[in-house]
């Protein structure tokens, strides 16, 4: 898979664990049910239901400080997302716009995709932000 879609399905199965415990709750079923409406027709009621569940998943276990259920939420909607820009890459768009609007400061807006190729004796340095490189 495209590293940039498997990076989007990540960001997007935990932005969607967060925000299912939110005043977003409503929104974020809307959008990802419209989303898997057009891509997936057929599965578009079964995440809908899905979506409840996590929803009182994630409130039992935010009230109860249980970061290991949080995580396996956000695991299961990490999967789920990629497995449905495996069968739709062209999903991929709708999926952001909707993680920016749903979230637009979040890790959705925030990502960053860096590529690069090295041969021979080169180097590649990347960095998200400051590098400093003192070399002799």
């Amino acid at each position: 898979m495209d590293p940039e879609l498997t990076s989007l399905a990540q960001s997007a199965g935990t932005t969607v664990v967060t925000l299912v415990a939110t005043d977003a709750w409503h929104r974020t079923r809307d959008g990802l049910t419209r989303l898997w409406r057009r891509a997936q027709p057929e599965r578009a009621d079964t995440v809908a239901a899905e979506l409840e569940t996590c929803r009182a998943d994630a409130l039992a276990a935010a009230a109860a400080d249980d970061r290991e259920t949080l995580a396996e939420l956000q695991a299961q909607w990490q999967g789920l997302m990629r497995r449905l820009l495996l069968a739709h890459p062209e999903a991929a768009a709708g999926l952001r716009a909707l993680l920016t609007e749903l979230d637009p400061e979040g890790a959705a807006a925030q990502q960053l995709t860096q590529r690069a190729t090295a041969s021979g004796r080169a180097r590649i340095y990347q960095a998200g932000r400051d590098q400093h490189i003192a070399e002799r």
